[in-house]
């Protein structure tokens, strides 16, 4: 692992459903589970960055962080759209539709979205369509 973020669950069984499918949408899956904690890496493989989710250490409400996100790099337009979609499929909020950034760039796809917690993540593709 060469890095990783952590994103607060206040309930850990419908975050980790919501993460399950919103990180299988970009090839990423769960590759260490824990009765309070998930960790998900690109196919599961355990290297890489990796994201975890669960129960605050400090056992203090899961909130969100003001300017906080998560950003997952993907390969394609239609990974971006795909975890947009689940996002929204699965309770999350929209913070932004998936479309071109041209302030970011000409090949920045990207799309923002919100987990049930508040939590901002957000995918996104750097390569021309």
């Amino acid at each position: 692992m060469s890095g990783y973020a952590t994103l607060g669950a206040v309930d850990v069984t419908a975050s980790k459903a919501f993460y399950d499918e919103v990180m299988a949408a970009i090839g990423w899956a769960a590759h260490l589970d824990f009765p309070e904690w998930r960790a998900y890496s690109h196919a599961g493989s355990g290297t890489g960055f990796a994201l975890w989710v669960g129960i605050p250490f400090n056992r203090h409400e899961a909130t969100s962080g003001n300017g906080a996100m998560v950003g997952f790099f993907v390969d394609t337009h239609a990974q971006v759209d795909a975890f947009h979609a689940a996002i929204i499929r699965l309770g999350g909020a929209n913070e932004g539709d998936p479309g071109s950034r041209p302030g970011y760039g000409p090949d920045w796809y990207a799309a923002y979205g919100r987990d049930p917690v508040g939590n901002k993540i957000a995918a996104v593709c750097n390569k021309p369509v």
